[in-house]
Order: C-alpha cells, then sequence, then structure tokens
C-alpha cells in the first residue's frame, strides 16, 4: 500500500512536469536573436508610428516649400442687396461694411441689388530670409524626427536583445532544474533498494520523495519564468505563437570586452536626437530675427463690379446690380515693415534662446549619464568575468563533491543530509554559472548601448 502511494505521487509529479512542457512546445516558434530583432524591426507598433511621424516631417518640408514660393490667388464672387446712403471721408473699418461712391444727397431707403468679382494675386516677393528661415525649421524639425526614430528603434531593439538573454537564462534554469530532478529520482530509486537491503532506513525514502516534490516546484517556477520571459519577448516582436530560443549556445561562453571609450557620444541616439532639437530650436531663432524685417510684397488683381443703383444717383434698377458693368485691373508693389513687432520680437527670441540653453543642457546631461553608464558597464563585466571564474571552479568542485557523496551514500558510508547538501550545492553552482555568464553579457549589451550600436553586441554571437 506504502509503495503504491508512492507511484502514484511520483505520476502525478511527472504529469505537472510534462504536461506544461509539451502544451509549450506545441505554440512555440524557433526564433534566432538576429530575426528577433529583425522582427521587431519591422512589426513594433511603437517605431511604426514613429516611422510614420518621420516621413509626415519629410512631406512637410516640400509643404514649406510650396507655400513659401508660391504665390496666393484668390477668387471671389459676391452678391447682396441694401441702400447707398454715403458720406465721404475715413473711418476705422473694424465692424463696418465700407461703401464706396461719392455722398447721397440724402437717405433713401430704397434698396437694390449689388454684386462684385474678383481675382487678386498677392506673393511675397522679398522677405530677407523669411522665407528660407521657415524652410529650415522644417528641415530641422524632420531631422528631429528622423533622430527620433532612430533613438526609438535603438532602444528597441535593446529591449529586445535584452529580452532574449532573460529567455536564455530562464531556458537554461529550467534545464539545469530538469537534471536536478533526474538527480534526485536517481537517489530515490537508489534509497529503495538500500532500503530493502537494509543499508539504509525506510524513512530516507520519504525524504527524497520530499526532495523530489521540493524539485518539481521548482521546475514548474522556472518553467512559469521561462513562459513570462516568452510572452515579453512576444510581446516586442509582435508575433502570435510563443518564441523559443535557438541561440542558445553563446550563453555558455564569456564575451570579448570592448575596450574603446568615447567622451563625445555623437553616435549614440539619445545624443543625436538631442542635438536635433537644438538644431530645430536654433533654425526657430533664425526666424524670429528675420521676421522683423521688411517684406515687398507683389499684387495683381482685375475685378468687376455691378449695381443696381445708376450713375446719376436718382434712379434705381434694383435686379440690375446682378449684372457685371464696370471692370478694373490694378497691379502694384508694396512694401510692410512691421514698426512694433519689435517688442513682440524681442521676448519671443529671448525665450527660444532659453530653450535653446535648456537643450544643451539636456545634452550635458545625457553625455554625463552616459559616462557613468559607461563606467558600471566596464566594472560590470570586469566583475563578471571574475565571478564567473569562481563560479567554474565552484560548479567544478561541486561536481565532484556530489559524485562521491553519491558513492559514499551508495555504499552506506554518508547519511541523507549529507548527500542533499553537496546537491544542494551542485545546484547552487550550476545556477551561479549561468547568472555569472549572464551577467557578462548584459553588460556587453549595456556597452552596446553607452556607444549607440547594436552590433557591438550582436557580433559577438556565434
Amino acid at each position: 500500500m506504502q509503495y503504491l502511494k508512492i507511484v502514484i505521487c511520483q505520476l502525478i509529479i511527472a504529469l505537472l512536469v510534462y504536461i506544461p512542457l509539451q502544451a509549450q512546445i506545441q505554440d512555440d516558434t524557433l526564433l534566432h536573436l538576429k530575426d528577433a530583432v529583425l522582427l521587431a524591426e519591422q512589426r513594433a507598433p511603437v517605431v511604426q508610428s514613429k516611422r510614420y511621424e518621420s516621413e509626415a516631417a519629410l512631406k512637410n518640408i516640400e509643404t514649406a516649400r510650396y507655400t513659401t514660393n508660391m504665390p496666393t490667388l484668390d477668387a471671389t464672387y459676391q452678391a447682396g442687396v441694401g441702400t447707398a446712403n454715403n458720406l465721404t471721408g475715413i473711418f476705422y473699418p473694424t465692424g463696418i461694411l465700407p461703401m464706396s461712391g461719392p455722398p447721397s444727397t440724402e437717405n433713401r431707403y430704397s434698396p437694390a441689388t449689388g454684386s462684385a468679382a474678383s481675382i487678386l494675386l498677392n506673393w511675397q516677393a522679398i522677405t530677407f530670409g523669411q522665407k528660407g528661415a521657415q524652410v529650415a525649421i522644417s528641415i530641422a524639425e524632420a531631422n528631429s524626427k528622423k533622430s527620433e526614430l532612430e533613438q526609438v528603434l535603438f532602444q528597441h531593439k535593446i529591449n529586445v536583445i535584452s529580452a532574449y538573454l532573460d529567455l536564455l537564462l530562464a531556458h537554461d534554469i529550467v534545464t539545469i532544474q530538469s537534471h536536478n530532478i533526474e538527480r534526485v529520482q536517481a537517489n530515490l530509486k537508489q534509497s529503495r533498494v538500500l532500503s530493502t537491503t537494509g543499508i539504509k532506513p525506510g524513512v530516507d525514502t520519504a525524504l527524497f520523495l520530499s526532495e523530489l516534490s521540493k524539485a518539481a516546484v521548482d521546475l514548474l517556477n522556472a518553467q512559469k519564468r521561462l513562459q513570462v520571459s516568452q510572452l515579453l519577448l512576444q510581446q516586442l516582436i509582435v508575433t502570435k505563437n510563443l518564441p523559443a530560443p535557438v541561440d542558445t549556445s553563446f550563453l555558455n561562453q564569456l564575451p570579448v570586452v570592448v575596450t574603446e571609450t568615447d567622451t563625445s557620444f555623437s553616435k549614440v541616439p539619445v545624443i543625436k536626437a538631442g542635438q536635433s532639437q537644438l538644431l530645430v530650436s536654433q533654425s526657430k531663432e533664425q526666424f524670429l530675427k528675420r521676421s522683423f524685417l521688411p517684406k515687398v510684397n507683389v499684387w495683381g488683381t482685375g475685378f468687376a463690379r455691378g449695381s443696381g443703383f445708376q450713375p446719376d444717383n436718382s434712379t434705381v434698377k434694383t435686379w440690375d446690380g446682378f449684372r457685371l458693368n464696370r471692370f478694373n485691373y490694378g497691379a502694384g508693389l508694396q512694401l510692410v515693415f512691421p514698426i512694433m513687432k519689435y517688442g513682440e520680437v524681442k521676448r519671443q527670441l529671448q525665450q527660444q534662446q532659453l530653450l535653446s540653453k535648456a537643450v544643451m543642457e539636456k545634452i550635458e546631461e545625457n553625455k554625463q549619464a552616459l559616462t557613468t553608464q559607461q563606467n558600471i558597464a566596464t566594472t560590470t563585466f570586469n566583475s563578471s568575468i571574475a565571478i564567473a571564474n569562481q563560479t567554474q571552479q565552484q560548479l567544478k568542485t561541486g561536481q565532484y563533491a556530489f559524485k562521491a557523496m553519491q558513492t559514499r551514500y551508495n555504499t552506506g558510508l554518508a547519511s541523507f543530509p549529507d548527500l542533499i547538501q553537496a546537491q544542494y550545492n551542485l545546484l547552487k553552482a550550476e545556477l551561479d554559472v549561468k547568472s555569472a555568464y549572464w551577467d557578462a553579457w548584459k553588460a556587453l549589451l549595456l556597452q552596446a548601448v553607452v556607444k549607440g550600436d547594436e552590433h557591438i553586441f550582436l557580433n559577438e554571437i556565434k
């Protein structure tokens, strides 16, 4: 009866471990790291959004060049009904519809129709650099959007690589925990034999069953972490199936440290984006400086009028106003100098100059942060290499101690606690080795971030 309970317990543990693995294998899609990066570049909505914004900014350059170089040409026609009482003299036209013609002899309230049509051309022929400054702003904004796209794309690639590394670590931890279950199962089997022959007490079998349950729980937790890592990577690369890593071997070796240092960080996307924003702000400064300069406008018009009031001002033909009966044309130059705009432009320019200084300080802040990250990456990498060397020695010692203790236990010379402690030490050494190697690759990834080039990391993948 006791043996039957043990068998049932083992079957339950095996099913708990086997079924999630099978379900996961059915949904997995094998994926290389470089393919994952390519998928993220092509599919990620955050990247596509910035790409569309960049394309829209390029279209804005075309719009700016068109609108600043092309004249306006407006065609107008209007018809109305009203009186024609009038006085000569000037008035401020706000809120008043102006009238034309000589003064009327008296107020008469008989209305007549009227109409007007015109074609008016207006062209700012000379703006003393304002047009060029306006186009320069649109070009700087397009470059800024392009830099933002590069920054978002680079950061997304780094996130994909980081998620892939996390997935590799989770995958290796599942493998380690599976091997640990195999060791516990082998010890359980041997304990039954030793218990049957009387070399070891029967309680060791129950203790090994408990250890098997603990190992199964550790494996299930590792599998949960693996699936979470898969889901996170799946979101980043926008796929329907859960990704399974193919490039699993490079995590078993240590990368080569990047020794070159760059204090300018000119290739880093976040710095390039900041410099592009600075150019936009400086372009706006130039535009403001030129907005106070005069403009020379060229205008030309052809227009016609119709009125139901007759020239002698004594006869009204009400409906004749819908016919155009007077035709005119005109052309000329207009010099416009915004005299009172100086104070406004001066204050706007001061504001824009302060914004430029703010962008410059932000760039300097990013450079200082990158310098710190560069030092952290170098320190972390060197520390990871040293730790990896120590964990390798720890692993060799753990493997030797476990085998020796297992042999002593099988011959009745060692107790259950001694064997379990050796097994724990071996499991910890295996996990520490993987973590140390993972830390080293993460440090290399941080160096790629600091230098703004993901190929520093990708080129190390063998």
